[in-house]
C-alpha cells in the first residue's frame, strides 16, 4: 500500500470510529412519572432531588416521562402501557390508584401515596416489600381518626362532621370506616359525602349545608389535592372549618391539614429510582414512612370563620400561618 493511500484509510478510520462507538452505547434510562391526578411542580422538583442525591442526573443518566390521568382513574391503565411501550425501567406511581394500576406491569414500581400499601396487596409487607414494588407511604390514611380529633378541638361544639370521600379511590371505604369509627369514639356523627369531580365537590358541599355539619374532613386522595383551592374557596364561603391531608389547603387558605410531606415523600422516591437504576431490587427496599407528620394551621382563616385556636395546637403546629 502507498504511503498516500495509508494515510487516506486511517483519516476515513479516525471518521468512522466514534460515530460507531456512538451507535454501541446503551440508550439513557427512561423513568415514568405517573400521577393519579396532576404532578405538582414542587413534587417534581423534589423527585428530581432525589435522584441527584444518588448521583442520577435528568438528561445525563436518565430520561423522564410525564404522565397525568387528571383524577380520572379509568385512563391510568392505558397511561402505564403507554410507558412500557415506550420502554420505561421503572415507574415512579404518584397516588394509590396509580400503584394499584401500575402494578400490573413487571418493571419496578416505586410509589408515593398516602395509603397502606399492604391492604391494597402492592407489598408482602413493610420490612420486606417482595416482588417488583416499593416505595414512600405518607400513612394518612391511618392518621384519619388524628385528623378528626385535631378538627374536633378547633370546633368542639360541631355534633356532626362530614367527610368528603372519593368512592373511585381503592380505599374509599377503609377511610370511611376509620372515620365513622373515630367520630364514634368522639361522641360524633358523621355525614359522607362522595365526589370524584370538581362539579361533584360544589354538589356535596351543597348537601353538606343541608346536614347542617359543623365541620369537615377532607379525604386522602388527589382529586381533593388537585382541588385543595376549590375546596377553601368552598369552606370559605359556607364557613365550614375543614382539614385536609396536605399542607396545600392551608396554603391556599384553608383551615388545617394533619398528614405525612408530599415534597419529602417525593425526594424519598427519587432516591429509590435512582438505587433501583443502579441496580439495587424493590423488593429489598423497604417501604419508608413518615418520620413526623405536619400541622399546618391558617390562623388567618381561623379568625374569618370566627373560631379560635386552642394554645395547645398553637405549639403543637409544624406550622402556623398568620
Amino acid at each position: 500500500m502507498r504511503r498516500r493511500e495509508f494515510i487516506t484509510f486511517l483519516g476515513g478510520a479516525t471518521a468512522v470510529l466514534p460515530l460507531a462507538a456512538r451507535a454501541q452505547q446503551p440508550a439513557i434510562p427512561l423513568i415514568g412519572y405517573l400521577s393519579s391526578g396532576v404532578a405538582r411542580d414542587e413534587a417534581l422538583a423534589a423527585f428530581r432531588k432525589g435522584l441527584s442525591e444518588v448521583g442520577v442526573i435528568e438528561g445525563q443518566h436518565a430520561t423522564i416521562e410525564i404522565r397525568q390521568a387528571q383524577n380520572r382513574y379509568e385512563l391510568l391503565p392505558g397511561l402505564v402501557a403507554d410507558l412500557i411501550t415506550r420502554k420505561a425501567v421503572v415507574i415512579l406511581a404518584a397516588g394509590s390508584a396509580t400503584a394499584v394500576a401500575a402494578k400490573t406491569a413487571s418493571i419496578p414500581i416505586v410509589f408515593a401515596m398516602g395509603e397502606d400499601p399492604v391492604s391494597l396487596g402492592l407489598v408482602q409487607s413493610l420490612n420486606r416489600p417482595g416482588g417488583n414494588v416499593t416505595g414512600v407511604v405518607y400513612l394518612n390514611s391511618a392518621v384519619v381518626p388524628k385528623r378528626l380529633e385535631l378538627l374536633h378541638e378547633v370546633v368542639p361544639q360541631a355534633r356532626i362532621v362530614a367527610v368528603l370521600i372519593n368512592p373511585k379511590n381503592p380505599n374509599a371505604e377503609i377511610s370511611t370506616r376509620d372515620a365513622r369509627d373515630a367520630a364514634r369514639t368522639l361522641g360524633l356523627q358523621i355525614q359522607v359525602l362522595n365526589a370524584s369531580t370538581a362539579s361533584e365537590i360544589d354538589t356535596a358541599f351543597e348537601q353538606l349545608v343541608e346536614s347542617k355539619a359543623g365541620g369537615l374532613l377532607i379525604g386522602p386522595d388527589g382529586l381533593f389535592i388537585a382541588s385543595a383551592s376549590q375546596l377553601a374557596v368552598l369552606c370559605a364561603r359556607h364557613a365550614i372549618a375543614a382539614s385536609h391531608e396536605f399542607r396545600i389547603f392551608p396554603d391556599v387558605g384553608g383551615l388545617m391539614s394533619y398528614g405525612g410531606s408530599i415534597v419529602d415523600g417525593n425526594r424519598q422516591a427519587g432516591i429509590y429510582v435512582g438505587r433501583i437504576l443502579k441496580g439495587e431490587k424493590p423488593g429489598d427496599l423497604p417501604v419508608l414512612q413518615p418520620s413526623q407528620f405536619e400541622l399546618v394551621i391558617n390562623l388567618k382563616t381561623a379568625r374569618a370563620l370566627g373560631l379560635t385556636v386552642p394554645p395547645t395546637l398553637r405549639v403543637l403546629a409544624t406550622e402556623v400561618i398568620e
